[in-house]
């Protein structure tokens, strides 16, 4: 189960890196894109990214559970389940709103809480990173 928690957290990392780092910034970029196409295709993609670091997170938390990661990996699955569970029930529905807003043609200023949603990331992928290296060894 070990190596399964190991594979899960790298491919969980480089996901969050694609699409939150690459495809989020750039897609605005791209000749045509609208911010309101912008904000709804991004809302399918996070949507969809959310839904699959909930089961990476599952399968994380029973490896855990189960006795195959050391301490320190426990503690750092908690930390990052935490950093999910922040972004799911507070960042994400301020988001949400903003964008429901924009996309209904109302003029709405930048949220901060896309800049906790960033720094969440950032957290996230820092977690990721150390949990990775400690499953390695």
């Amino acid at each position: 189960m070990g190596q399964v928690a190991t594979a899960v957290t790298f491919v969980w990392l480089g996901m969050v890196l694609a699409i939150s780092f690459l495809e989020a910034p750039l897609k605005f970029r791209a000749p045509g894109v609208t911010i309101p196409l912008g904000l709804g295709v991004g809302r399918l993609v996070f949507r969809a990214l959310n839904a699959v670091e909930l089961v990476w997170a599952l399968v994380v938390v029973l490896a855990a559970a189960l006795g195959a990661l050391p301490m320190a990996g426990s503690v750092l699955t908690g930390v990052v389940v935490a950093v999910l569970i922040v972004q799911f029930v507070a960042v994400r529905p301020l988001l949400t709103r903003r964008s429901d807003r924009v996309l209904a043609g109302e003029d709405a200023p930048r949220s901060r809480a896309h800049y906790a949603y960033v720094v969440l990331e950032v957290v996230k992928v820092g977690v990721l990173i150390a949990l990775g290296v400690i499953l390695l060894r």
